[in-house]
């Protein structure tokens, strides 16, 4: 062998900025053994060991397990497979982290105690399965056994809260406050009624799934009045409530009467839980939607407008 082309120890550490310590290690271990010796016993190392040595570096500071570097400097796997590997490992740290972090966040703006922390933190690190079930048992709690609108039970169920790898402070708040609100039993009570109501409607020949249009009418009819300061006991709310009875009439396919006012308030007085506009704020914020708008003063003002004039 061309002794130019040998190296001691010690320009070996110059070139590959590894220490005299580790690379007498590596070699000891038989990852990358000296090339040749010196008379006096020194170890030299060639181009190639050089390289090898290179390769170890990186392949530690990668945090690769010297079991497996041994195994790619012998071939016996192949270096994309390892880096494969390694790589879907610190994805997986990777989000752990980045949820730590926001856990933390969340901590220090709620002045959190030490057991509200420990909670969320074992929320926050479920699986996307584990978080589904909160909601699933929620809805098979309070719409499983009835035959309510399906078509909301369908909404419900393809709308899952979902954190995303990266969560704000923000999204990590509003999935504990959407877990304690599903497990809540005087909520859970309400959407039961709910659910029995759409069940009783639906007996009585209701099957017009969701109202879409219909509340964005109420919605544009109510805000306009409530941008005017009109109050729904005042004479000038008559018109309004005039034109949301035939609305409703039309949707429900029933006679525009003092009887559909009455079934509109028994309607809304079993609907408009603010809980449920929550629940909806909640979920939105988890996926990082748009902001749901809030329509409990809408339909608030259209409930004391028909109590007003149910009767009449």
């Amino acid at each position: 062998m061309d002794d130019e082309m040998l190296f001691p120890i010690g320009v070996v550490a110059d070139r590959t900025g590894l220490s005299v310590k580790t690379i007498r290690f590596y070699s000891d271990k038989g990852l990358v053994p000296p090339s040749s010796y010196t008379p006096s016993g020194y170890r030299l190392y060639d181009i190639d060991a050089l390289s090898r040595l290179e390769l170890v570096r990186t392949l530690r500071e990668l945090d690769i397990d010297l079991a497996t570097v041994r195994r790619i400097l012998a071939r016996e796997t192949s270096l994309p497979e390892v880096a494969a590997a390694h790589a879907s490992a610190l994805d997986a740290q990777i989000r752990s982290l980045r949820l730590r972090r926001a856990v933390l966040q969340a901590v220090a703006k709620r002045q959190s105690d030490p057991k509200e922390m420990d909670l969320m933190h074992k929320l926050v690190n479920l699986s996307q399965a584990e978080r589904h079930r909160f909601i699933h048992d929620f809805i098979d709690d309070t719409f499983g056994g009835v035959d309510a609108n399906p078509a909301m039970v369908e909404l419900l169920r393809t709308s899952m809260p979902d954190l995303p790898e990266d969560p704000t402070s923000e999204q990590v708040e509003a999935w504990m406050e959407l877990v304690e609100l599903v497990q809540d039993s005087d909520f859970r009570a309400a959407v039961r009624r709910m659910a029995e109501y759409q069940a009783a409607q639906r007996t009585e020949g209701d099957t017009t799934g969701l109202h879409h249009a219909l509340t964005e009418t109420v919605r544009d009819e109510v805000g306009r009045a409530l941008a005017a300061g009109i109050t729904p006991e005042s004479a000038a709310a008559a018109p309004i409530v005039d034109t949301l009875t035939a609305r409703y009439a039309e949707t429900f396919g029933k006679p525009d009467d003092s009887a559909l006012r009455r079934w509109m308030l028994e309607r809304l007085e079993v609907a408009n839980d603010s809980r449920v506009a929550r629940y909806w704020q909640l979920v939105a914020a988890v996926n990082d939607w748009p902001p749901i708008e809030d329509l409990d003063p809408v339909f608030s003002w259209l409930g004391r407008a028909l109590r007003t004039r149910v009767g009449q």
